[in-house]
């Protein structure tokens, strides 16, 4: 068991609570025991398991699973997962993955692009919708937060590891070609004119979600083909980043659910 806080293994894992570390290790954290039954159950790689003795003796079948399938195993003290934790009070396990890298997300019915969202609790709570919702994929400037961040794959609660995500060098040029290829593109902007109710999501469409403050930048404004507002009531001047973005898919999941009943009756 490791107990000692300058065992050079856990350095190394404590370093990765930073962006920068992340990205100079190439691995990120995964903690809990929920991010680490969906890792498994989608046969992610873990490098290093740390768990509790506490842990081991509660969930003896995953720890097995764990053992055959993870290239190191340790047990470490109640002490030690504190500091290699990031959460207040973790539940015992602490894992390591190959840092993400872009993948290939192609769309043909619904898509979401991010922006510059900025706060890691926002970003993983629409990821967290997004693969609620069905969407087929997620493009995500260079800006936004980092997805490896510990608090996004929390607040994903899981569905991190299901849903295709690609950072985008060039989001203008690549929402350019989408639209070329057919694809709708939708602003959410406060001062557009038609409710988000009334577009047809039943076409080939991105939704576009900007920054909490600022919004989207007028680079993606000047491409979208729609723009449409999420109607308020007086005195309340806009809403929180996540909130809007699940208005608008499960809008675009309402309007599917309409057109598949009206075309298995016809």
């Amino acid at each position: 068991m490791l107990t000692s806080l300058q065992n050079p293994l856990i350095k190394d894992l404590r370093k990765l609570h930073r962006t920068k570390e992340r990205r100079e290790q190439q691995l990120f954290l995964i903690e809990g025991t929920h991010l680490i039954e969906e890792a498994t159950a989608l046969e992610v790689p873990l490098l290093t398991v740390c768990c509790t003795e506490t842990w081991q003796q509660q969930h003896p079948n995953l720890f097995e699973r764990l053992q055959a399938r993870s290239q190191r195993v340790e047990l470490v003290s109640p002490e030690v997962m504190k500091a290699i934790a990031t959460t207040v009070e973790p539940d015992g396990i602490v894992a390591t993955v190959d840092r993400f890298h872009t993948r290939d997300v192609k769309f043909s019915q619904l898509g979401l692009v991010l922006e510059t969202i900025q706060d890691p609790g926002n970003l993983g709570t629409i990821i967290r919708t997004a693969a609620a919702t069905g969407v087929e994929g997620l493009w995500l400037s260079e800006d936004c937060a980092d997805i490896e961040n510990p608090k996004v794959l929390r607040s994903s609660a899981g569905q991190w590891f299901r849903l295709p995500m690609s950072i985008r060098s060039d989001l203008k040029s690549d929402l350019a070609i989408a639209k070329i290829q057919g694809m709708q593109l939708i602003a959410t902007v406060p001062t557009a004119m038609q409710t988000y109710w009334e577009i047809d999501f039943s076409r080939p469409s991105l939704i576009l979600m900007g920054n909490e403050g600022a919004g989207l930048s007028a680079e993606l404004l000047e491409l979208a083909d729609v723009q449409v507002t999420i109607p308020l009531v007086a005195g309340v001047e806009s809403l929180n980043v996540a909130i809007a973005t699940a208005l608008m898919l499960y809008e675009a999941r309402r309007q599917w659910r309409s057109t598949i009943a009206q075309t298995d009756y016809t």
